[in-house]
């Protein structure tokens, strides 16, 4: 089990600061998995807005609306990934440079996508997800439990969104 450390000093601007982080070394380990869970899922919310906005076809209603949906739940994983860091002392990378040329994600293609092709996509999309967010929790292990248990409820909604996507697949 990690040991906390709790250190009370001033910061740049001389107001008293409690931090109560992990040790540097463990925060060595954990900073490059949850930023890498950021880039991906600012990466697959910025994507799949895409999506909705270029989607087209029968289904373009419904499918147009599930997809502002996961893009919110993206987000507010994301939103909780950083806040993450950034208890744990660690500033969060959610520039869009850096998304762009850390992530491993599929790009989304220009232009119009038919309806189905959405599907297929985001389902892609979410399935890559689910797996990088998994890599994320084993590398975690003992080091952070609570980071664990974070990246654990993300993935269970990226999850649950993906089953919902691939039910609408052929």
């Amino acid at each position: 089990m990690p040991r906390l450390v709790a250190e009370v000093r001033n910061d740049k601007l001389g107001e008293r600061v409690v931090k109560r982080a992990i040790r540097g070394r463990e925060t060595g380990k954990i900073a490059p998995l949850l930023q890498k869970v950021l880039v991906l899922l600012l990466d697959g919310a910025a994507q799949l807005k895409q999506l909705h906005w270029t989607v087209k076809g029968p289904h373009f209603g419904p499918i147009h609306t599930k997809l502002d949906e996961i893009v919110d739940r993206l987000r507010s994983g994301a939103d909780d990934v950083a806040e993450r860091l950034t208890a744990l002392g660690i500033a969060p990378d959610g520039r869009t440079g850096t998304v762009a040329s850390a992530t491993s994600l599929k790009a989304a293609p220009e232009g119009f996508v038919a309806d189905s092709s959405v599907v297929t996509l985001t389902s892609d999309m979410l399935f890559a997800l689910s797996g990088e967010l998994q890599a994320g929790i084993g590398g975690l292990g003992d080091v952070d439990p609570v980071s664990q248990d974070l990246l654990i409820g993300i993935t269970a909604e990226v999850e649950k969104q993906l089953w919902m996507m691939q039910a609408q697949e052929g």
